[in-house]
């Protein structure tokens, strides 16, 4: 196993996370609803494998949003899942202090994602209840 994590590309989003999305069941987002029309994130690899990918939100204040994490539902190697997951959430909050962000931020409603993010010294903040969208 050789995990490593590149930006994301503008083509990935159709070449790649739109299936991963299909394949867990949910809509992809729109690509213009990702931070940088759907390159402002990370992507881990094994080896030529894509693994798992997600964004970050920089914001006007000092909160970035981590956020859309996806895998590749194929990808079936527990241990090494696992470390991917955490590599990106890693990776992504190293990313939202480079970008000047005292805070790293995240919606999260799957419990196995909760405790990732535990792991990786997140703390639970709210009760997360419903999200809300309009479309301007």
């Amino acid at each position: 196993m050789s995990l490593t994590i590149k930006s994301i590309k503008s083509t990935d989003y159709q070449d790649i996370l739109v299936k991963w999305w299909e394949d867990w069941g949910w809509d992809a987002p729109p690509k213009d609803f990702l931070p940088e029309e759907g390159t402002g994130g990370l992507m881990v690899w094994d080896d030529d494998m894509p693994v798992c990918a997600g964004f970050v939100y920089v914001t006007n204040s000092q909160v970035a949003w981590l956020d859309w994490i996806i895998s590749n539902k194929s990808y079936r190697k527990k241990p090494q899942r696992k470390s991917a997951l955490l590599m990106l959430i890693e990776s992504l909050s190293n990313v939202s202090k480079g970008s000047g962000a005292s805070y790293a931020y995240a919606l999260l409603k799957h419990n196995s994602l909760i405790e990732l993010y535990k792991e990786n010294g997140f703390i639970k903040g709210d009760v997360y209840s419903s999200e809300m969208i309009k479309g301007l």
